[in-house]
């Protein structure tokens, strides 16, 4: 899972010279949540309160639309030995080889718009002073970001503030090739949506993800992969993971990702430079799980990506790690299929250490949990959590990258092996020095809550990620018999679980517990804090990325309204939440922690029988009835008071770019790390180096 997968980031709202208590030091690197696992995962607001910059390095790139580009530092990248450079460059370079591959899995004609957008942007000589011109800029640079036609977080397809018409000219003007459905599609309504997640319709034929073949529907999906049986039924495969599923004469049939095959002139780059990265391996547990991972890629085996999710896992040794593959099935309808995405890390060497607190304690949350007996694990194993500073990424994590992640996502996998969760430090880092726009303020119902806030959100916001990671996802078991939650759950897979992960980390925020094991100073007053910011969030602030009138699709955004809603709903009789309504402004004001408290473990016990026992219906009552809809009142109001804010809701990165120095006899000798000139220039040249997908595939 990517905390993205995948994230509603709530960052510095404490002030870095109130840091003072254990868990505030030990994470200051790390992540606030709220919350995903990618997204995830990707969920990459700005924080509500006006940090206090620690240093002098310009982060901000640029902003266009509704983006912010940042840039961050790899700070410990000097700790590391010239082997370990070595190992780290060739990860990086095997990453990015396989950039183009979220291309074309995020929409079959992005390839073909990609370049010949980017032909004009390279050749055109016209009038680059007019309205038309700067429009097309930042169309450019909104596809660059979302890796497509498609919003990165919204699915919905972005449309250009200029006419075909203008578009045509600069085709003719640059001698650039771009016609029929390719050119039609930026402008008219066809494959308006990536992703569809709604109600009682044919998801996989209503959304533009390229994972499926023309005419392929909801039930062809289904029937095939019912048909499908693992050799141990105890550790099933991930059936879908690598492949496109097409109907060919009728019959389905799958496209695997692999070497020869679907995507295999990009692979074939990506295995180039892993066996480079395998002979500087730091260790043989290492090495062994990257020739693995080489396997997988050469042959497209499910069995060997098992194989080597197991070494991976197991693999905790060493100052570098890293995550290649097929890995988050998000963009997904059904949650099958993987989207490319690399990232690599380096271990942050003091604050990782500080954050084995969690890891070691992992079975006292869980025999403590409200769960049902039957649904509690008996041994916990495995969990670990470290803060690392990100060297590179591409694919799904980049340019809006995930804050934390924690895998593999195989349950078996995790229930015999463990999983690692790891919170990416740097990129924190650059959030917190970014600056914000200080909507805090604004959504808050009283001076004290804004207090306490600034006192505690942030610690509290980071000790849920920490949470929700380490403890949540880790959490729970399914019965006896039941099939994976893909399978049972279908397109509510997604949002019950990191629904459920949350509800893990807000249940433990609010108890002595953290305080006993010296992770914060005040448990109840970080406790509230949390919840004020949660609440908020999910019933009000995180509005702000729809349009009026929209459904919530995401799923990230899903799990946080129906938490808040359910809870909110179940409290009336009791006023636990009260909607406040002054100068014509709405507030959620918390009457009463405790029984918060108590409701959010009703909702966790509930939300992990229905993950245990597959119980589809329960799951879709629950998001539809609760995640689904918006108050429209609520919304153009929210809209309203947000109009005073210039900052972007969304926000992501330009990669350091390491550069090899070479000797007269071709060996590496060092390194140097340089910053991009610009997005615009990053993004170039990847296209001129990393071009390694045909159009069409």
């Amino acid at each position: 899972m990517i905390i993205t997968s995948i994230i509603l980031l709530h960052l510095s709202k404490l002030k870095m010279n109130k840091m003072k208590n254990t868990f505030v030091i030990a994470i200051a690197m790390s992540t606030a949540l709220l919350f995903s696992c990618k997204e995830g995962t990707k969920d990459m607001p700005e924080p509500e309160v006006a940090e206090v910059k620690t240093d002098d390095f310009n982060y901000l790139v640029e902003q266009f639309s509704d983006i912010k580009v940042l840039r961050y530092q790899i700070p410990s990248w000097d700790d590391l030995s010239l082997k370990e450079q070595k190992l780290v460059y060739y990860l990086t370079q095997a990453g990015l080889s396989g950039r183009d591959i979220i291309w074309d899995q995020n929409y079959r004609h992005n390839l073909t718009i990609r370049k010949a957008l980017e032909n004009i942007y390279a050749n055109y000589d016209g009038d680059k002073a007019s309205e038309d011109w700067k429009n097309f800029e930042v169309y450019m640079k909104r596809v660059w970001f979302s890796s497509g036609i498609h919003h990165h977080y919204s699915n919905d397809k972005m449309k250009p503030d200029f006419s075909s018409e203008y578009l045509k000219e600069l085709l003719a003007a640059t001698s650039t090739k771009l016609e029929g459905e390719a050119f039609e599609v930026i402008f008219n309504d066809k494959d308006a949506k990536k992703v569809n997640q709604g109600k009682g319709v044919d998801n996989v034929g209503l959304s533009a993800v390229n994972f499926y073949g023309p005419n392929v529907t909801n039930k062809d999906v289904e029937a095939f992969y019912a048909a499908k049986k693992s050799p141990d039924p105890k550790k099933p495969l991930s059936y879908g993971l690598n492949s496109q599923l097409v109907k060919e004469n009728g019959v389905l049939k799958e496209r695997v990702y692999k070497s020869g095959g679907l995507y295999g002139s990009a692979i074939d780059k990506i295995v180039e430079w892993l066996e480079k990265a395998q002979g500087v391996a730091e260790n043989k547990a290492q090495g062994d799980a990257l020739g693995l991972l080489i396997k997988y890629y050469k042959t497209g085996d499910l069995q060997t990506w098992d194989d080597y999710n197991v070494a991976w896992t197991a693999a905790t040794d060493g100052n570098v790690d890293y995550i290649n593959s097929f890995i988050e099935v998000y963009n997904d309808p059904l949650g099958y299929r993987g989207s490319y995405e690399t990232i690599v890390q380096i271990k942050d060497f003091d604050m990782s250490e500080k954050m084995a607190v969690l890891s070691e304690n992992a079975q006292w949350f869980e025999d403590n949990s409200p769960l049902m007996e039957e649904h509690k694990k008996k041994n916990v194993v495995g969990v670990s959590y470290k803060v690392v500073n990100v060297a590179g990424e591409a694919g799904d994590a980049s340019p809006s990258t995930p804050i934390g992640v924690n895998l593999p996502n195989a349950n078996w996998i995790r229930a015999e092996v463990g999983s690692k969760s790891v919170s990416l430090g740097n990129i924190i880092h650059a959030y917190n020095n970014a600056g914000s726009s200080g909507r805090l303020k604004e959504y808050v119902n009283s001076e004290e809550e804004f207090e306490l806030e600034e006192k505690y959100g942030q610690v509290g916001d980071k000790l849920h990620t920490a949470l929700h990671e380490v403890i949540g996802h880790a959490s729970g078991q399914l019965n006896p018999g039941v099939g994976e939650t893909k399978e049972t759950l279908k397109n509510y897979a997604s949002t019950l679980e990191e629904g459920r992960a949350d509800l893990v980390g807000l249940y433990y925020l609010y108890n002595p517990k953290i305080q006993e094991l010296g992770l914060v100073d005040d448990w109840k007053m970080v406790g509230r804090a949390a919840y004020d910011g949660y609440i908020r969030n999910g019933m009000m602030t995180q509005l702000i990325r729809l349009n009026l009138g929209d459904d919530v699709e995401e799923a990230h955004m899903r799990n946080r309204q129906w938490v808040s809603a359910w809870a909110y709903e179940k409290g009336k009789a009791d006023n636990v939440i009260e909607k406040v309504t002054r100068d014509g402004k709405t507030y959620f004001k918390i009457n009463d922690y405790d029984k918060l408290h108590g409701l959010f473990g009703q909702l966790l016990r509930e939300t992990q029988r229905i993950k245990s026992e597959g119980d589809y219906a329960a799951v879709e009552a629950l998001v539809e009835g609760y995640g689904v809809k918006v108050d429209q009142a609520i919304h153009a109001e929210v809209l309203e008071r947000n109009k005073q804010f210039t900052s972007a809701p969304y926000s992501g990165f330009v990669n350091p770019v390491i550069v090899a120095d070479m000797s007269d006899s071709g060996e590496i000798e060092g390194f140097s790390i340089e910053q991009p000139e610009s997005f615009a220039s990053q993004m170039m040249e990847y296209s001129k180096n990393y071009n390694n997908l045909p159009e069409k595939n």
